[in-house]
């Protein structure tokens, strides 16, 4: 009976969480459309394809849509984003270095520059008067994750010997500044490229010194 009961319980938090989730998907998809002023919680609950008052049993008004909204798309980008940095991990230790960073930068570049990443940076400094910790929650959610968790990679291959000793994350910040400073110049250009001159310049600096 109580296996039971439990079992119920748990069905019921899934399905709860699920119809959050989906009411969060649904908002954040709207606003990325319309914006906030624009958009309305009955087509919100329309996108989730759940009834109105749905919405306002998760959540309590439109404010909070927004926030929940942005904050979710933005650690579903950060943990994208940190998965592609755990193929650092995944490197054993006679792999090449270069072809490594190259992939990463690659994975990072497609996941942090694809549709949903630029609406979150663009929905959280729009509102940025009206939701004024809004910024930094996503930069904590995305960019810091993933500077932490890249220099955590490179410390490791630093003691590894595959990388000149450093301070990692300066050295993370270097890496993530190879790879987004050519895109605010050049929008469209070729993420491969970018991340291979990214991975080479880094190494430049940061390889190991052979004898």
């Amino acid at each position: 009976m109580g296996s039971e009961v439990s079992t119920s319980g748990g069905r019921q938090a899934r399905g709860r969480d699920e119809r959050r989730q989906a009411i969060l998907d649904g908002a954040f998809a709207v606003f990325a459309r319309r914006g906030y002023a624009q958009t309305c919680v009955q087509e919100i609950a329309q996108e989730a394809g759940v009834a109105k008052p749905t919405v306002y049993n998760h959540l309590a008004d439109k404010e909070s849509l927004y926030r929940e909204a942005v904050e979710s798309a933005a650690d579903r980008i950060g943990a994208l984003c940190l998965a592609v940095v755990e193929g650092l991990r995944e490197a054993t230790p006679d792999a090449d270095p270069l072809e490594r960073l190259r992939a990463v930068g690659t994975g990072l570049l497609r996941v942090c520059h694809d549709e949903d990443a630029r609406a979150v940076q663009r929905l959280a400094s729009a509102e940025a008067a009206r939701f004024p910790d809004l910024p930094a929650s996503v930069r904590g959610r995305t960019a810091l994750r993933i500077r932490s968790a890249l220099a955590d990679r490179l410390a490791r291959l630093a003691l590894a010997g595959r990388l000149r000793p450093c301070e990692p994350e300066l050295a993370a910040e270097h890496f993530l500044a190879l790879l987004t400073g050519p895109l605010e110049y050049r929008p469209d250009a070729d993420p491969d490229a970018v991340a291979d001159a990214a991975a080479e310049v880094f190494l430049r600096a940061y390889g190991e010194v052979r004898g």
